[in-house]
Parts: C-alpha cells; structure tokens; sequence
C-alpha cells in the first residue's frame, strides 16, 4: 500500500510541495523568532543603559551612593559597586541577584565625613533618603560605552530574567564605582514565546492546507492523464487502434502529450492496416505464379509433351523478382542502415543500360559523374525500376540524365508514353498499386517498382517524385546528397 500510494505522482507532488513549504517556513520562522529576540534584547540593553547612565550622573554630579534616589527594583535592579567589590547602593526589595559584578543585595556603612562623624542612619536607608546629598563626594567621570550582560534577579520573592548594563564611574571621593541597571526581558520572552506558539500551531495548519491544496490542484491536472492511460488501456485490450485518447482543451503539457499519443496511434494504426494490406497484397501476388506453376508442372507431369518450360522458367523468375522485391522492402521497413560506400551514379546508369538488350525503344543518356553514399546494390535496383518502368510505357523513346545540382545529385529518367495522371502520382508510389494502363502494359509486374524506388530514395535521405516529361510522358526525378568531400 506504502509502495502504491508513494508511486503515485500526486502523492510524491504532494509530498515534495509539503516539504519544500515546511522547509521555507522553519527558515522563516526561525529568522522570526531570532530577530524579534535581537530587537526586544536589544530595546531592552537601550533601557538598561539608560537607567544606569542616569544613575551614573547623579553620582558624577555629587550625590552620595547612600543619598542616590533608585528607580523601582521590580522593573529595574540596580547595584553601585567600589572597585572592590562592595555593595555602596541596591534597589529596595532586592534579594537576589546574578550576572552583575556582585551577588550581595544589602549595602555596606558608608565610609566616615572628613570630620570624623557617623552618618546616622545611612547604613539602613538603601535610598539614602535620610543622608541626602553629601558634599564629600566629588564630581566623577562616566564611561563612554557601557557592557552588557544577562542575568536574573529576585525582587520581593518574585525572580525574573534581565538585560544587565554596567557603567563606570571614575574619580569619585569613593574612587572609582560601577553602577550596574537591569532591563526585564519579560516582554521579550512573552513576544518571542507567544510568537512560538502562534508558529507551533499555525504551521501544521498551514501546511495541511497547501497539502490539501496541491493534493487537489495535482487530481485535476492529472485527471486528463488517467483518462488518457485508461483509453490507453481499452484499446490495448480490444487491439482497436481506431480508437483515440481524449484532448483536453487546454495548452499544456497534458494536452500536447494527447495529441502526441493519438499521433502515435495514428501512424501505429496506418502501419498495421499498410502491412495488412502488404500481407494480402503479398498472398494476392504470389498466388497466381504459384497456381500457373504448380498447373504447368502437373500438366507436364500427366503429359511431359506438353510441358511448357519456358512458361515455366518465366513463372519462377517472376516469383524470384517477387520474393527478392518482398524481401528489400521488409528490410527497408526494419529500419536497414543504407551503408556509407560512395556510389557514381553516372557509371551506375551505365552498367543498368549495358545489361539490357536493345528494346523497341531508344534510350538517350547525359550522363555527368557524381557520386553519393549509400547502398550499390539498393540504388542500382532503383535507377533499374526507374529504367524498366519508363521501357514499358515509352511509344519510341526514354531519356536518362545524371547531373549535380547544388548539393543533391538528380538522376531524371523520363519517357514519350502517355504519362501519369496528376490526380495518381503519389499513388503509384504504394505497395502493389497499378494503374489500369499499367496493367494492360504490365505483363507480370507486382506493382513494387516504384514503391521499392521511393522507400529507399528516402532512406539514404532523398526523394523521388514524378512529373511531365517535355516529350509528354512521365518524367521521374531522383534527388540524393552528395557524398560528403565531393
């Protein structure tokens, strides 16, 4: 089941639609939640800073740690620290505290006046609303650039995380201080975890929706491909090759595939009707030399002086002719290779007329070298049929002419009969097609000549059509390329 429904093109569409979605939407989400924390990490720094540089300027400017009137230690935390370590100044409420200089929460008895006299009650006043401000102090220098840390802080039992700044304070009357202010990230981690969960729910519905989408955008791009490979499978089944798949009426790749199969069944339908007729054609041929053979020899068998040998002989060279004529066009029909051997078609038209005897009718010949490639044997049995079809039909006269012409090589054989009727002259090129006059002429011929003519013109890549001649026959033109070098 696993195997069939990811063999389906619909399923692995969806499949790989679904992934590159859920793909897209982890990287996108993922720079999402990364940039919202980077901006409300860093707005939370800018306010950190911000509270500690206003710290910073009250000490500059004289105030006392114990004197430092504090921001609320619920939004913001904040330490001053001495260069040693001690806590001069902290928040009220704070308990606990981490990722700043350092963990203490209670501040230390600030140091003496000049005078010598305690500063009563500061060291209980975190604030240092009873000290107030405290003339000892001198003014300081702040740091340009603040750092910047992560920690947690606790504030009246409540424990929170935040964005530290730390600030230096140079050349107080206590040395040099570090004052330290924390931002909360609350508000970044509800945005950054509301935004999660917005993302854990939303994407799987997300991405339900586009596998859903393209399971049934694919099903309708794919229903004329099921229609087609099920007319497929009804004509394999009934071996109606009459029968074509269904075009949908659109312009994609659906459409021009129907197209491309019903061509397919097309020429598959007009090959098996042409080799049926071939068949029938064939058997029709064979059977009257076969039955005049067969009469001849059972008569000569019953009364040997009656034996009609040179019927004989004639009946077996004409079914010679036929089984050899049969048996080229079958290897044309296999798809036969021509070959590559140069052939002068002049000197090829010079030994067909050489090997037939004089006739009734004289031949004319202009005759230019030229050579082409392709099969000896296969070209010479075309110029012979070309030859042996204008002898029959000639009154007095058959002109040959070889020639180049450009880069085609034209051999133009033509007689002084009655001609071709222009309705009929692609149709003496099929198997087995006779005129009527070519009947009454045609005194045992199959009607494979000119079919065998073309079949191989077009073979080694030419043409063989048929005109009027000048002297009113028929004119038949051969074109071949040139033998490549020549």
């Amino acid at each position: 089941m696993r195997r069939r429904l990811f063999g389906s093109v619909r399923a692995r569409a969806t499949l790989g639609a679904t992934l590159v979605v859920a793909v897209a939407l982890l990287a996108a989400g993922a720079s999402v939640l990364l940039a919202l924390r980077s901006n409300l990490t860093d707005q939370a720094s800018s306010e950190a800073e911000s509270s500690a540089r206003k710290v910073a300027v009250s000490i500059a400017t004289g105030t006392a740690p114990n004197g430092l009137d504090l921001p609320d230690g619920d939004d913001t935390p904040v330490q001053v620290v001495d260069s040693e370590g001690r806590l001069l100044a902290a928040s009220e409420d704070l308990e606990r505290i981490s990722g700043t200089g350092s963990p203490a929460v209670k501040p230390v008895t600030p140091p003496v006046d000049d005078d010598g006299g305690d500063d009563d009650d500061g060291g209980s006043d975190r604030h240092g609303g009873k000290g107030g401000e405290d003339d000892s102090y001198a003014y300081g220098e702040i740091a340009d650039d603040a750092e910047r840390s992560e920690g947690s802080a606790t504030v009246d039992g409540e424990t929170r995380d935040y964005r530290f700044a730390s600030l230096e304070v140079k050349k107080t009357r206590q040395g040099d201080l570090t004052v330290y202010a924390g931002a909360s990230l609350s508000a970044e981690q509800s945005a950054v975890g509301t935004a999660l969960t917005v993302m854990l729910i939303g994407f799987p519905v997300l991405l339900g929706v586009v596998a859903a989408v393209t399971w049934l955008v694919t099903r309708r791009a794919l229903r004329p491909v099921e229609g087609i490979r099920r007319e497929m499978s009804a004509i394999t089944a009934s071996q109606d090759l009459a029968r074509r798949v269904p075009e949908p009426g659109t312009h994609d790749e659906v459409a021009r595939l129907a197209r491309t199969t019903n061509e397919t069944l097309a020429a598959l339908e007009t090959s098996v009707e042409r080799q049926r007729r071939f068949v029938a054609d064939a058997s029709h041929e064979l059977r009257s030399p076969v039955a005049s053979l067969r009469t001849q020899l059972e008569v000569g068998a019953a009364h040997p002086e009656l034996l009609d040998v040179d019927g004989a002989v004639a009946d077996t060279v004409r079914l010679q002719e036929l089984a050899a004529g049969l048996l080229l066009l079958a290897r044309l029909d296999a798809g036969e290779r021509p070959g590559e051997a140069r052939v002068d078609l002049a000197a090829l038209a010079g030994e067909e007329l050489s090997q037939r005897p004089a006739g009734r009718v004289a031949v004319r010949t202009r005759l230019e070298p030229v050579e082409v490639a392709g099969s000896r044997s296969q070209l010479a049995r075309v110029v012979g049929n070309l030859l042996d079809n204008a002898q029959r039909h000639a009154r007095s006269r058959v002109d040959i002419a070889v020639r180049a012409e450009g880069p085609w090589a034209v051999v133009e054989v033509g007689d002084d009969g009655g001609g071709v009727p222009e309705a009929e002259r692609e149709r003496i090129f099929e198997r087995f097609v006779r005129l009527d006059d070519a009947r009454a002429r045609d005194d045992g011929g199959a009607g494979l000549g000119l079919a065998i003519a073309r079949d191989v013109a077009v073979r080694h890549g030419g043409a063989l059509t048929v005109s009027s001649s000048p002297a009113g026959g028929a004119l038949f033109e051969l074109r071949l390329p040139v033998a490549p070098g020549v």
